[in-house]
């Protein structure tokens, strides 16, 4: 009798896309992180996708609906934290990436590092303006400073940072835009 993951039309498929796929000798669990990366991902959109539709964006009523998620929404205190630590997770995943990828020196492909370092810094604003989001202490002058820091470019510095406030000061306009 032949082996019916090499025989059967269904399993063949599956058989040679993940059991005899065919893979360099040298790879290691380090390459396991950019798929990672995509579990983590994921995670991360699905449960921003179950925390936004109880999140309001107002300056009034941003931190005490993160409190309504976790104390009154099923399981919305499992999916914070989740969305949380998901974070978290998901840049010890990036960081490790991106240590694999300078260790084995793949940086020689300039085109995919270029295009890694970029995703890196949208990722990293993506992060910030998820943690401006609760609008606690933490996260307001989180928002102060770091888009203060944007007042150092010369002459367009600090008219950059009112734009993105809204006016003269973090305030209602700074959060409806994160």
């Amino acid at each position: 009798m032949t082996n019916i993951r090499k025989s059967h039309p269904l399993f063949k498929i599956i058989n040679h896309s993940f059991i005899d796929l065919p893979a360099p000798s040298n790879i290691s669990s380090w390459w396991n992180f950019g798929s990672l990366l995509g579990v983590c991902l994921m995670v991360q959109i699905l449960t921003g996708l179950f925390l936004a539709m109880h999140y309001t964006s107002d300056t009034m009523t941003a931190f005490s609906s993160v409190t309504h998620i976790c104390r009154d929404v099923n399981y919305g205190w499992l999916i914070r934290y989740l969305h949380a630590n998901g974070a978290s997770m998901f840049f010890i995943c990036l960081f490790l990436h991106v240590g694999r990828g300078l260790y084995y020196g793949s940086y020689t492909f300039l085109e995919t590092w270029n295009i890694g370092i970029i995703l890196l810094f949208a990722v990293m604003a993506t992060a910030f303006m998820g943690y401006v989001l609760p609008w606690g202490q933490m996260s307001f002058w989180g928002a102060t400073v770091i888009t203060n820091l944007l007042s150092a470019i010369p002459y367009i510095g600090t008219t950059l940072v009112e734009w993105i406030w809204g006016g003269f000061s973090v305030d209602k306009a700074t959060l409806t835009r994160f």
